[in-house]
C-alpha cells in the first residue's frame, strides 16, 4: 500500500480522535448544558453535515480545474483544527451551530479531494482496500477519542468543557502528518485541463452509472440519520454522563475492524451482495435501538449500526471513484458527498421530529422500515439489470 494512503489514513485517525472526542460529548453538552430541544440538535447535526456535503462539490471542481490534490487536503483539516477551541469556548446554542458548521467546511473542502487522491494514489485491484484502510484507521481514530473522552471525563470528574480543550490537540498533529507525509501523484489522466471546467457536458461524460450509484447513495443516506441519535438512545434507557463515550467506542470499533476486510472484499465479490448485507445489518441495528430498554441494548444495536458503515461507506467511494474519468473525479466525489448530505439533512430532520412528537422508539423503527424498503430496491432493480442483459 503506497506511503500516502497511509499518511492519509493516520490524518483521518488525528483529526477523528479530536472530532469525536468532541462530538461524543457535544450531543449531551448541547442538551444538558445548553438547554438544546431533540429538534434543535437534529437541526444542527442535519446543517452540520450539509454544510460539508455541498462544500466538497466546490472542493473536488477545484481540485479537478487545478490539478491538485494535496493543497485542498491539508487546507480543509487546518480549517477544522482551528475550529476546535471554538466547542470548550461556547456560551450558547450559536456558538454549537457556527463550529460545527465551520469545522465541517473544513471536512467539506478536504473529503472529495483526498478520496481523489486515493484512487489515483492506488491501482484500480487496490482501490477498495485503500479506501477500507483508510476509513478503518479513520475509525480508530473515531473509537479512540471517545475512549480519550471517557478517561478523561472520570480524570476530571464530568467537568465537559475541560475534557473538549483536551480534544484539540490531536487537530493539529493531524495536519503536520498530512503537509510533511502525503505525495501528489503524477495525473497522467488529466491531458488537458479544460476537461475538467464546470460544463453541463462534464456532468454528461459523468455517465449513467455515476448517477445511479449516487441515488442509491441517497437512499442509505436516508435510511441512517446523525450518531448523535445513538447517544441520545443511550441517555434515554439511563447510562449514566460519564459512559456516554462508550456509544462512539463501541460503534467505532466495529467499524474499524469491518471496514478493511469490506473494503478488500469489493474488490473481489459482487457489490449486490456487501450492499444487501450492508442494509440487512442496518435493519437489525434499528430493530434492536427501537426496542432497547437499557445500555446494554443500546450497545448491541451500536455493534451492529457500525458494522453496516463499515460493509458499505469503502465500498460507495470505490464505487464512485471507478464510475467516472479520471479527470473528473473530484467533481464526482463533490457531487455525491453533496447528495449525500442533503439526504442525511432529511433523515436527522425526521429523526429529531419522530423522537418529539412520537418517541425514540419510532425513530428507530423508521429508520428500520426504510432500510427494508431500500434493501428490497437493491435486490429488485440488481434482477432487473440481470434480465435485460440476457
Amino acid at each position: 500500500m503506497p506511503g500516502s494512503i497511509w499518511a492519509l489514513g493516520l490524518g483521518s485517525l488525528f483529526m477523528d480522535t479530536s472530532s469525536e472526542l468532541i462530538h461524543s460529548l457535544l450531543p449531551v453538552f448541547m442538551s444538558t448544558v445548553l438547554g438544546a430541544g431533540m429538534v434543535t440538535i437534529g437541526l444542527i447535526e442535519g446543517i452540520a453535515e450539509s454544510a460539508a456535503s455541498i462544500s466538497k462539490v466546490f472542493s473536488g471542481f477545484l481540485s479537478d480545474r487545478l490539478g491538485k490534490r494535496k493543497l485542498l487536503v491539508v487546507t480543509g483539516y487546518g480549517l477544522s483544527a482551528l475550529t476546535k477551541p471554538a466547542f470548550p469556548l461556547a456560551t450558547s446554542i450559536g456558538w454549537v451551530l457556527a463550529a460545527r458548521f465551520t469545522d465541517r467546511i473544513g471536512k467539506g473542502i478536504r473529503g472529495a479531494p483526498r478520496d481523489a487522491l486515493i484512487a489515483e494514489s492506488t491501482s484500480p485491484s487496490l482501490r477498495g482496500a485503500a479506501y477500507g484502510l483508510r476509513q478503518s484507521l479513520d475509525s480508530v481514530g473515531a473509537f479512540l477519542g471517545p475512549l480519550l473522552a471517557l478517561a478523561c471525563m472520570a480524570w476530571l470528574a464530568n467537568d465537559i468543557r475541560s475534557v473538549l480543550w483536551i480534544g484539540v490537540v490531536p487537530a493539529f498533529i493531524a495536519v503536520a502528518v498530512l503537509a510533511l507525509a502525503v505525495k501528489e501523484p503524477t495525473r497522467v489522466e488529466m491531458t488537458h485541463m479544460s476537461q475538467a471546467k464546470v460544463s453541463f457536458d462534464s456532468l454528461r461524460r459523468m455517465g449513467t452509472m455515476f448517477w445511479l450509484i449516487t441515488v442509491l447513495g441517497a437512499f442509505f443516506a436516508l435510511a441512517r440519520f446523525s450518531e448523535a441519535f445513538l447517544i441520545l438512545r443511550a441517555q434515554s434507557v439511563g447510562m449514566s454522563l460519564g459512559l456516554i463515550p462508550v456509544v462512539m467506542i463501541v460503534m467505532n470499533v466495529v467499524y474499524a475492524l469491518s471496514a478493511y476486510p469490506a473494503g478488500a472484499a469489493a474488490d473481489r465479490v459482487r457489490r449486490r451482495t456487501l450492499l444487501t448485507s450492508g442494509l440487512v445489518v442496518l435493519v437489525g441495528a434499528d430493530a434492536i435501538l427501537a426496542m432497547a430498554q437499557n445500555p446494554w441494548n443500546v450497545l448491541g444495536g451500536t455493534c451492529l449500526w457500525g458494522l453496516h458503515m463499515g460493509l458499505t461507506q469503502g465500498l460507495f467511494s470505490k464505487m464512485v471513484s471507478e464510475a467516472v474519468p479520471g479527470a473528473l473525479r473530484g467533481s464526482a466525489f463533490g457531487i455525491y458527498h453533496v447528495v449525500i448530505g442533503v439526504a442525511l439533512l432529511a433523515a436527522s430532520m425526521t429523526a429529531g421530529l419522530l423522537w418529539e412528537i412520537v418517541g425514540p422508539a419510532a425513530t428507530f423503527w423508521a429508520g428500520a422500515g426504510f432500510s427494508a424498503m431500500t434493501a428490497a430496491g437493491v435486490l429488485w432493480s440488481s434482477t432487473r439489470m440481470r434480465r435485460n442483459s440476457q
